[in-house]
């Protein structure tokens, strides 16, 4: 009776009590036999579960020993395999609920940084525009860098052409000075062939003076180019300094471009002290009418408006130096933003493997769960068929043993 209170909470003096279902006439002479009966039912019921199926009347009413023990040994191997049963449960119970718990915190987590990574990727529409005037600078800086590419390459052909023609003119020269030299030669022989005539030395001295006058007027005209192909040469070689240090500038101006990608915040503030300035110097421009017209008659205003716009210069500069040191602190808030951004990313990685292993660690589990309670359902139902089938037999043998009464 204490085995069935604790399995069936079946209290023991509710087995004293005579079953209401039929009107019985003198209910007292079956208040002996009914809390045997119900005993017997109960066990019959309950001992197919612990693999005892000959349970009889009679181990009730003329209990032997052997079989007694035989039977409170199969009922307490079972209450120790329900104990151990009951624990692995509990354990596996409170795993379960433990990483349901852990779960929705991960996928709580995780929707809070999906939702963090969506704020800081998404362009808000009021910097789109400024990110689109950016785009639009940059491909004019694009396109006038293209321009000045250009500029450099006609400039590279220009510089070879000036290099042919200082060749040809070097080739030039060497012919003149292998004239020279062949004429140095034909004077020696004319030397050894001149005649005793005065009038043949006469004009032959004058044909030599004439063509000592032309190889000197050659020379000085050879000279003069000479001169003048030094001065192209170092020309070129200043234009090709000047062409590296373009090249320079150029990829200067390349990292600059790189550089203002990550600059937008500046542009904005830039843009709009620019539309100032324009303002500034469409105000400027009309006084600049103004005083042009008004010059014959007011020359001695002259110096205080010039003192005025050398003010309002220096306050320009000072403005210009305050924006870009306003730009750099911007430029470094910016650089700090993308660190975060970064870290943010990492830990929101490092959060996506942890949410992951740990989803493959809940899926395996609940199979595990699942399959214990497939095993578990399926063992009650046999055991729900089993105490049908009892009962049914019961209620037989009960039918008989009131037939016989």
């Amino acid at each position: 009776m204490r085995v069935l209170h604790l399995l069936y909470r079946f209290r023991p003096e509710c087995h004293s009590l005579v079953p209401l279902l039929e009107n019985i006439q003198y209910p007292v002479y079956h208040e002996s036999a009914t809390a045997i009966m119900s005993v017997y039912t109960r066990m019959r019921q309950f001992l197919p579960v612990c693999l005892v199926y000959d349970f009889s009347l009679n181990d009730l009413l003329a209990p032997k020993k052997q079989r007694t023990l035989t039977i409170l040994s199969a009922i307490m191997n079972f209450l120790h395999f329900r104990k151990q049963r009951m624990e692995m449960i509990l354990e596996k119970q409170a795993k379960f609920r433990a990483d349901m718990d852990r779960l929705q915190a991960y996928n709580k987590a995780n929707l809070e940084a999906e939702k963090k990574i969506e704020m800081l990727t998404t362009i808000p529409p009021e910097q789109q525009a400024e990110a689109d005037e950016l785009a639009a600078a940059l491909s004019e800086l694009q396109t006038s860098t293209m321009h000045e590419y250009q500029d450099v390459n006609a400039k590279n052909d220009s510089i070879a052409e000036w290099k042919a023609k200082i060749a040809e003119k070097t080739q030039k020269l060497a012919q003149v000075k292998v004239d020279v030299s062949n004429l140095k030669e034909d004077i020696g022989k004319l030397k050894s062939q001149i005649v005793e005539s005065p009038e043949e030395l006469k004009s032959q001295m004058e044909k030599m003076r004439e063509n000592v006058k032309n190889i000197k007027t050659t020379k000085e005209a050879t000279d003069e180019c000479v001169v003048e192909l030094q001065n192209m040469v170092q020309g070129v070689t200043q234009t090709e300094a000047e062409i590296q240090q373009m090249y320079s500038l150029l990829q200067d101006l390349e990292c600059s471009m790189n550089n203002s990608k990550q600059r937008q915040e500046e542009g904005q503030e830039l843009m709009a002290q620019y539309e100032k300035k324009q303002k500034e110097l469409k105000n400027l421009c009309v006084e600049e009418g103004q005083l042009k017209r008004a010059l014959g008659m007011k020359l001695d205003k002259e110096c205080k408006q010039n003192i005025r716009r050398q003010k309002k210069r220096e306050m320009k500069e000072q403005h210009v130096q305050e924006v870009l040191g306003q730009c750099n602190q911007i430029h470094q808030k910016r650089e700090d933003m993308a660190d975060k951004i970064q870290e943010i990313s990492g830990e929101t990685q490092q959060l996506k493997a942890k949410i992951k292993s740990l989803r493959d660690v809940c899926s395996e589990e609940t199979e595990k769960a699942q399959a214990l309670y497939d095993t578990l359902s399926t063992s009650m139902d046999e055991l729900h068929k089993r105490i049908e089938m009892h009962v049914a037999d019961l209620k037989l043998n009960v039918t008989r043993m009131s037939a016989n009464f």
